[in-house]
């Protein structure tokens, strides 16, 4: 702390400040291209950087995105639902040839999770009835780890079949459509963060 007060000349920056500071500049996408290697093998060695309540600001606005994402304002993505796999078919972008739709109140289908995205073409198929449309592709920048965040909630709420046969038999309870309403919702907030904080990155990259 006595190095920040010192090189900024600033005796009341605080250890919470240096938190903050810390967050926003491991963000940064021109600290992480440099010293990428030296990430992977050692504790971090941070610079200073002019401007350093502004830095600190934004590492206070992300640190609140990510950690609060689930009370997050939900994106406006569009949701289309179609009332039989068929007609599903037709509605996506992705479909090839029209097919006869099944009839809406005879046997019931059983429909299989997707869970797979369009980058392109800003789609996510969530299931055999249902797609959102609308993501925007800055939103597929914001990355954990190798995968964007909306990646990682697709792959967490995959349906995958354990190769335990005892668990298959006996704990192989988890079913996607249980959970399909919540999904939904959750990638939509996790679409309002990640363009926000790309945003935040975008103004770190004039700097």
């Amino acid at each position: 702390m006595e190095q920040f007060q010192s090189h900024y000349k600033n005796k009341k920056i605080t250890k919470e400040d240096i938190f903050f500071y810390t967050y926003a500049v491991l963000h940064n996408p021109a600290y992480r291209t440099k010293y990428e290697l030296n990430l992977k093998r050692e504790f971090p060695r941070l610079p200073f950087y002019e401007n350093f309540k502004q830095w600190v600001a934004w590492g206070k606005e992300l640190m609140d995105l990510h950690i609060n994402y689930e009370s997050a304002k939900p994106f406006s993505l569009k949701e289309i639902t179609s009332a039989t796999k068929a007609e599903h078919k037709k509605t996506k972008e992705l479909f090839s040839k029209a097919q006869e739709p099944e009839p809406l109140y005879g046997r019931k289908e059983k429909i299989k999770a997707k869970l797979k995205a369009d980058k392109e073409k800003g789609i996510i198929e969530i299931d055999e009835l249902t797609i959102l449309t609308g993501v925007p592709k800055e939103a597929w920048d914001y990355k954990l780890g190798n995968r964007s965040a909306l990646e990682w909630v697709l792959d967490q709420y995959k349906e995958k079949k354990p190769s335990d046969p005892t668990i298959l038999e006996k704990f192989n309870t988890y079913r996607f459509a249980d959970y399909k309403v919540h999904v939904i919702e959750l990638l939509k907030k996790v679409c309002t963060v990640s363009v926000a904080t790309m945003k935040i990155i975008s103004e770190m990259e004039k700097r």
